[in-house]
């Protein structure tokens, strides 16, 4: 990775490019942060893994010692000479291990507002390409509360699985702190280019091997096992209790052997630097068809959420057994799990009633695992609510899915959406056979070229000629927990939906809760204030993502919580505003982490972003005062003209006056009535004591100052500091003006129709 990305700047967000030399496969960001500060990436690539360490605080640079330096010469000239007598010699002492202790400066590598660099990054070559990089799924937090579930090793170890090409699963674990930049120029790691390879323990990384599979996997899931003090068995007069437990996961993979192939193993981390373990599974679901996608529950560890498109959203626990008289295992959990839950997603639209279901494209545990989000293939997404987790619970509202007051499935097998909608720019996807596409040839239509507005989206392209063509749609979905649980509350929550192709539809949802709150109340008429503009409230689509991938495809989306910034709790969003919705100019919490085929772009929303709707009702709420005068509108008048002058050109022959005799006209209120502030032209007559020459305003001579307008030159300091809204705001109000004056006009005139023929 490039230490120095390559920054693009769009009307919406920011977007920093990280070309990489390899193919890259997944993209993980991992919950704990370093000591030192930094937010750890971990992504998979053709040779391996790489850990890279964002942000915090920098590592010092090395030090040079006087051994480095010996009669001038460099450590580049110097000769290392072995011999191996010497070696091999009695009394020659054993080389001492090499023990890595980095030291980092005081002061942070740059303010909360500027783009954190890459403090250290790490490359563990595996021999083979990592396809699926799996994290625990704990909440964001730092080294020292770490300790999730009882896990002490999660605050100095880094815990995360892998599954790779050549169909081996792996376990790795590494230093939570950055390598120093003196262990990473060690002489021993230049003797040998496989000396830095990950298993050899050099880096202070554990590998431990699970075996059993024969394909390689297709997903890839690890939680961490709460401590117990009586282990598990037949017999209760064989029970254990352990001294000192040692910290284990449970690693879930599901593959295409077979029809479909789901795997458990039971992982002891106690394995040391430089050894390999190996671990045989101890639970094997054959399923009628393979699975899409599987997330542990982050609350109840022992379910796992699987996606097995296009029939359903699936809950499995491992630690239920199916049949528990027939349950004959020695170890901790039972030789077959249980499937607690199926949940269905609505069919197909089309000519004729459909039988096939949507396909899933990705479906996550939201809310501490009380809720899933889900998203279909043309772009519907819902969250369906399994606990009683909706807003509409908590103030005396109906409860989940299998409450008294909801029969979890309606007419033709469907789970019932608490809320429910699509991304915006996916209308195609939900009406592909509508879609105008070129003729083929030898139909009666012509031949339509491709324009650029046609190749816009090439995800319906891609669709266009049968809704089964939405199985080749992929997509995901990314949790972010933004703040932690407390007791009842379980935090506030960031979401990415995204759905991939050369146009890639990427949408945010800043804070869940408030957006599922929102979304209840305009189905019931809450009276949602559609322009309030609060970012928390609403779904904010990424634009102009192009420009990153450089016109790489989308292939993945992470989400990164934004560096020095604090909860949106703490940043007072939970005191309500005059509409009852946070500010919106707290901003997305988290930036976007989109993965392409070769590179890494980090979406970060731009400071100057805010939404058109909340600049203008804010430029609303602001006095007339605070504004200049609206040039783009008026010309100043000389400064031998009146301010305001009134013209009769009616046609009427009355004996008041002639057709290029000045005329007072009657006065006009609301917003021509501003005493003291030129800021539009008055059709007011003139006061009394006005002095004006009558040669000069007689006729029309006033297309003299039309001609002054129009000769006037622009004042580029002055465009500058225009406020188009406002103009834009003053420019409707002068038309209601002029349509009420063209009624009263019209209430004096007789109207005369002409009949033809």
């Amino acid at each position: 990775m490039l230490p120095v990305p390559r920054t693009r700047r769009t009307t919406q967000n920011t977007q920093y490019t990280y070309s990489l030399g390899c193919r890259l496969y997944d993209v993980k960001t991992y919950p704990v942060q370093s000591p030192q500060g930094a937010t750890i990436l971990i992504y998979g690539h053709d040779n391996g893994i790489t850990v890279v360490w964002r942000g915090g605080r920098r590592l010092k640079a090395p030090k040079q010692t006087s051994e480095d330096k010996h009669n001038g010469a460099t450590t580049d000239d110097a000769v290392m000479i072995l011999d191996s007598d010497d070696d091999n010699a009695p009394g020659a002492s054993p080389s001492k291990a090499f023990v890595d202790k980095p030291t980092f400066e005081e002061n942070l590598t740059a303010d909360t507002s500027a783009l954190p660099e890459i403090v250290q990054t790490l490359d563990l070559a595996m021999g083979t390409a990592v396809l699926h990089v799996a994290v625990l799924p704990m909440p964001p937090c730092s080294a020292s509360d770490a300790a999730w579930n009882g896990a002490e090793i999660l605050k100095d170890k880094i815990v995360f699985a892998v599954t790779c090409s050549t169909n081996d699963v792996y376990v790795v674990t590494l230093p939570l702190t950055p390598p120093s930049h003196e262990s990473k120029a060690r002489p021993e790691l230049r003797q040998s280019l496989l000396a830095g390879n990950a298993g050899k323990g050099v880096w202070g990384e554990t590998l431990t091997l699970l075996a059993g599979q024969g394909r390689p996997g297709e997903g890839v899931a690890i939680t961490v096992v709460k401590q117990k003090s009586v282990s598990r068995s037949r017999s209760q007069e064989r029970a254990v209790i352990p001294a000192t437990p040692s910290p284990r996961v449970i690693v879930a993979v599901h593959s295409r052997e077979a029809s479909g192939t789901l795997r458990f193993w039971d992982v002891t981390l106690d394995a040391r630097p430089g050894t390999m373990n190996r671990v045989e599974p101890f639970q094997t679901e054959y399923l009628p068809s393979p699975l899409s996608s599987i997330s542990f529950n982050p609350a109840h560890i022992t379910q796992l959420l699987a996606v097995a498109s296009p029939h359903a959203v699936r809950v499995y626990d491992y630690s239920v057994a199916s049949l528990p008289s027939d349950d004959t295992s020695e170890g901790p959990f039972p030789t077959q799990g249980s499937w607690l839950l199926s949940l269905y997603p609505p069919f197909t639209r089309g000519p004729l009633m459909s039988t096939a279901r949507k396909p899933i494209v990705a479906a996550e545990w939201i809310v501490q695992g009380h809720a899933i989000l889900t998203l279909l293939a043309d772009g519907q997404w819902g969250i369906w609510d399994i606990d009683g987790a909706s807003p509409s619970t908590a103030n005396g509202g109906g409860g989940g899915l299998f409450s008294k007051t909801h029969s979890g499935l309606r007419g033709s097998a469907i789970t019932t959406f608490s809320i429910s909608g699509h991304l915006e720019g996916t209308s195609p996807l939900r009406n592909p056979a509508t879609q105008k596409t070129p003729a083929a040839s030898g139909s009666d239509g012509q031949f339509v070229p491709m324009t650029p507005h046609t190749r816009r989206d090439a995800i319906a392209a891609s669709i266009t000629g049968g809704s089964e063509k939405l199985a080749a749609v992929r997509g995901g979905i990314t949790i972010t927990q933004t703040t932690p649980p407390r007791g009842a509350d379980a935090g506030d929550e960031s979401a990415v939906l995204w759905l991939g192709g050369a146009d890639p539809v990427v949408s945010v949802i800043p804070v869940i809760s408030r957006f599922w709150e929102s979304q209840l109340r305009r189905a019931i008429g809450g009276g949602v204030n559609l322009w309030s503009g609060t970012q928390p409230t609403r779904m904010i689509r990424l634009t102009d993502l192009g420009a990153g991938l450089l016109g790489e495809r989308c292939t993945g989306a992470a989400a990164v919580l934004k560096p020095g910034r604090s909860s949106p709790r703490a940043n007072g969003m939970d005191s309500a505003s005059d509409n009852g919705a946070p500010s919106a100019s707290e901003g997305l919490p988290i930036e976007v982490l989109l993965q392409g085929e070769n590179r890494l772009v980090i979406v970060h929303e731009s400071e100057d972003s805010a939404s058109f709707t909340s600049r203008l009702i804010g430029n609303r709420k602001k006095a007339r005062t605070d504004y200049g005068s609206t040039k783009a509108i008026i010309a100043f008048p000389r400064p031998e003209k009146p301010n305001s002058v009134a013209f009769n050109l009616s046609v009427s022959r009355s004996g008041r006056g002639g057709l290029l005799r000045p005329q007072q006209r009657p006065s006009v209120k609301g917003l021509f009535s501003n005493d003291g502030d030129n800021i539009l032209p008055s059709t007011e007559a003139p006061d009394k004591g006005f002095a004006s020459d009558p040669a000069r305003d007689t006729g029309l001579m006033f297309f003299n100052d039309l001609d002054f307008a129009a000769d006037r030159p622009d004042d580029e300091s002055e465009a500058e500091n225009r406020d188009t809204e406002q103009e834009v705001l003053d420019i409707m109000e002068i038309d209601r003006e002029l349509e009420s004056l063209e009624t009263s006009r019209d209430r004096g005139t007789k109207r005369v129709f002409f009949e033809e023929g």
